[in-house]
């Protein structure tokens, strides 16, 4: 896995343990050479995760549409910011630059984006792995909800098991670049 693609929120939320787990995803990410790509944000998660990441030494790509610009404040200290036209255009790029993608705690936003390019993957448009990282059981009422739409039949077994779940990050990293690796190869 060369670039990972991190969904977050543009708000630290209020408990800590979200802002250390960006953070220390984004050290993780500079020191094992993955490339981050995000949404180009300086605030919240997203710029907690961009600053440990330049902190490290590692690379990072933001994609920001016009309109956020302003309203997320774009990242400048970006060695590339990308700003693009649309939500449309923001998830298609980052998409493309990505090899895999995790959702750290985040709003609809988030959400939305995950579930995009997990959609696109069960579609066939991509075999890139796509994960939750569930810091503190974030996401654990969600993943309930989605292993009981697997359940009630509204979504296939194997759709589920696409969508990595972890609440530690070196596992978290490591089934990643596991099914980046696999990928690859076939």
């Amino acid at each position: 896995m060369r670039s990972l693609c991190v969904f977050c929120g543009s708000s630290s939320g209020v408990d800590g343990r979200y802002l250390i787990a960006a953070r220390e995803l984004g050290h993780a990410l500079a020191t094992s050479g993955v490339r981050l790509v995000y949404g180009g944000a300086s605030v919240g998660l997203m710029g907690a995760v961009a600053d440990a990441v330049l902190r490290a030494g590692g690379d990072v790509v933001g994609v920001i549409p016009e309109a956020l610009e302003q309203k997320e404040v774009a990242h400048r200290g970006l060695p590339e910011l990308r700003i693009v036209r649309s939500m449309h255009e923001r998830k298609a790029l980052m998409a493309e630059l990505s090899d895999a993608f995790v959702a750290l705690p985040g709003g609809v936003g988030t959400l939305e984006e995950l579930f995009e390019v997990w959609t696109w993957g069960q579609l066939g448009y991509h075999a890139k792995p796509c994960a939750l990282y569930n810091v503190g059981g974030f996401y654990s009422g969600l993943i309930a909800f989605l292993d009981h739409t697997a359940t009630a039949g509204f979504m296939r077994p194997e759709t589920r098991q696409m969508l990595i779940v972890e609440d530690s990050q070196a596992r978290l990293l490591s089934r990643l670049h596991a099914r980046a690796s696999s990928r690859r190869e076939t």
